[in-house]
């Protein structure tokens, strides 16, 4: 098969394959994460063994008789898988358009390769069945390269498929357990990572939910039936809700922080917010509670002291940011509503948030810790993230800042060995904090340098108690590394774990 175009075609159909893998699989769409991509994981695995298998012989062997035939067969079957592998991605996720592309080009591209290796597959079958060894120089080597690499991920996809059966959470509906029936929740900021997952609890739950959001389309994979609004406007003066959940603002982390990042990130909260001012200021009937969010940024740049509510702030950005969004809250507590600003910390789980963007590179032995380490990083589990909004939602007696964190935050070194631990990854590596600064600039010195020691002593001192309290539990479960903990089902239980309120 010493034919150059044919190893051309090979060579293009590996570069399109890694791509495909390093930037959509592993990086937009992180399918090794995601419980409801298990079953494209298999198929990706069992795909890149038979890819594996033919890239060997075609660097070493030339298959002669049954040995032909074993190979065309192998071939054939992975098309059938790949053709399969198609179905599955349209009915399980979207795909970006750059993925449809390529796999647009990957099939034409394969489809050429074989009606040029279809000549030598037809003369190879009319010999002896036999295994003749041959080598065709760099292109032997290049195909066995390429071997060892889709044989790391078959079985990379393969160990992740079984390792996602592990990551179901429990039912959502139980996180909101605590709520009256009935509620008639108004969300915005619902397509985000914290916002999709208490959506689900809602409509689990069986309450009312609209959800506000720019772009209809992204609130597809939210949990349905719910109401979809784009505009504050869409809502009428004589609708009710009980509560208003604020959780909307552009990311603080979705790059550097230039002058119109920067007026962006702040708009985008406070001209939100005011917005839900005057929708409270038309509405016959007010809503009970403003839910609203913030961010531990509200305390600035601070050392190794522990942070209540009660704590002042120093200011920098990421204060400035938090300060103007509770400010323009004040609106609807001077209208009678009880106001609370979640000072929200890091927000732990798979499916988003700061630890979505660890999980790869740790997985991959390139985590290692943020300058000194010795900075604090206060976090919390997603689901107990939720669990705290709807307590917030009953609670009568809070009112004003509410520190959405878990009551024993971890320095940056220990949080990176905790993640290790959960991966059984090394974790070795250091990332200077003067390199970071450099390239990110205070975005890197006042998101991933610098931390706050935050307590949430609100919610204890009103009886909240926290399923993961403890980081490395939390992340071992999170991980698929260890068994998750149920939550408490029956008005018993659930009022002994702070779930339910009397």
């Amino acid at each position: 098969m010493d034919n150059p175009i044919l190893w051309t075609l090979i060579a293009i159909q590996v570069a399109m394959g890694a791509f495909d893998t390093i930037v959509h699989h592993e990086g937009t769409e992180r399918l090794a994460w995601r419980p409801s991509q298990r079953q494209e994981l298999r198929l990706h695995g069992v795909r890149n063994f038979f890819y594996m298998v033919i890239f060997l012989c075609f660097a070493w062997l030339e298959p002669h008789g049954v040995f032909t035939v074993v190979l065309a067969s192998i071939l054939i079957v992975e098309v059938l898988i790949t053709l399969w592998d198609f179905v599955e991605e349209d009915l399980t996720r979207k795909l970006p358009g750059t993925e449809r592309i390529n796999h647009t080009l990957l099939a034409l591209n394969y489809g050429a390769i074989l009606a040029l290796a279809a000549p030598y597959l037809w003369d190879w079958a009319q010999r002896d069945t036999t295994l003749v060894p041959t080598s065709y120089g760099w292109w032997s080597v290049m195909a066995t390269l390429s071997a060892i690499g889709v044989g790391l991920f078959s079985a990379r996809d393969l160990l992740a498929a079984a390792r996602s059966d592990r990551f179901a959470r429990p039912d959502a509906a139980q996180l909101v357990a605590c709520l009256p029936a009935g509620q008639r929740v108004l969300i915005t900021g619902a397509t985000g990572f914290i916002g999709t997952r208490l959506v689900e609890a809602l409509v689990g739950a069986g309450h009312r939910v609209t959800a506000l959001t720019r772009n209809k389309s992204n609130a597809e994979d939210l949990a349905y039936p719910l109401r979809v609004i784009t505009s504050l406007d869409q809502i009428p003066d004589d609708e009710v809700f009980d509560s208003i959940i604020n959780l909307a603002g552009d990311p603080v982390t979705g790059g550097l922080w230039t002058k119109a990042k920067r007026r962006r990130i702040i708009a985008s909260r406070v001209d939100m917010t005011r917005a839900i001012d005057g929708l409270i200021d038309r509405l016959k009937t007010k809503p009970e509670s403003l839910i609203n969010g913030s961010a531990i940024g509200w305390y600035g740049l601070r050392g190794d002291g522990e942070l209540t509510e009660d704590a002042q702030p120093v200011n920098c950005f990421t204060h400035q940011v938090c300060e103007q969004w509770e400010q323009a809250a004040q609106g609807a507590a001077d209208q009678g509503l009880r106001v609370v600003y979640l000072r929200i910390g890091l927000v732990l789980g798979v499916e988003g948030g700061m630890l979505a963007k660890f999980l790869t590179p740790f997985e991959f032995g390139l985590g290692g810790v943020m300058g000194s380490g010795q900075q604090w990083m206060s976090w919390i589990d997603l689901d107990d993230m939720i669990r705290l909004i709807a307590f917030a939602m009953v609670r009568d007696d809070i009112r004003g800042p509410l520190n959405a964190t878990a009551p024993n935050p971890v320095t940056n070194a220990d949080f990176t060995k905790a993640l290790a631990m959960a991966l059984r990854r090394p974790a070795i590596l250091r990332f200077p904090a003067g390199l970071l600064r450099i390239g990110l600039g205070d975005l890197a010195e006042e998101t991933m340098l610098s931390g706050q020691r935050v307590i949430p002593a609100k919610a204890l001192a009103a009886g909240f108690t926290y399923q993961h309290d403890q980081v490395d539990e939390a992340l071992r479960q999170m991980t698929g590394a260890g068994p998750r903990k149920s939550i408490a089902v029956n008005d018993k239980e659930a009022v002994k774990a702070g779930v339910i309120i009397r």
